[in-house]
Formats: C-alpha cells, sequence, structure tokens
C-alpha cells in the first residue's frame, strides 16, 4: 500500500512538470496607451520657471 501512495505522488509531481513545460512563450503585451509627449514643453517651462523665480526674487528685495 505504502508502495502505491509514493508511486501516485511522484506521478502527479511528474504530471505537473509535463504541464508546466508545455506552456507557451507569453503573449506579447499591448503597446502603451498615447499621452501626453515628456518633452513637448520642458524648455518653455524651465524659462518660465527662471523668470518667475527672478521676479519673486526681484519683488522679496
Amino acid at each position: 500500500m505504502q508502495n502505491k501512495k509514493i508511486f501516485a505522488s511522484i506521478l502527479f509531481l511528474l504530471i505537473s512538470f509535463v504541464c508546466v513545460a508545455q506552456t507557451g512563450p507569453p503573449p506579447p503585451q499591448p503597446p502603451p496607451p498615447p499621452g501626453l509627449p515628456i518633452d513637448g514643453g520642458v524648455i518653455f517651462t524651465l524659462i518660465l520657471g527662471l523668470f518667475y523665480g527672478a521676479f519673486r526674487f526681484l519683488k522679496a528685495k
């Protein structure tokens, strides 16, 4: 009886390995949704920030 339990346990273990081995590569990911460009207004924002910083600095004096 003990040998049958060991044999059944080994059989289930091997079947699980075979089932995992048969899966193929995952499907490719969908492309990301279109969004706002990162570099669209970076330079404009930096220049605007510099002007605002200079304005606040001069106003504080």
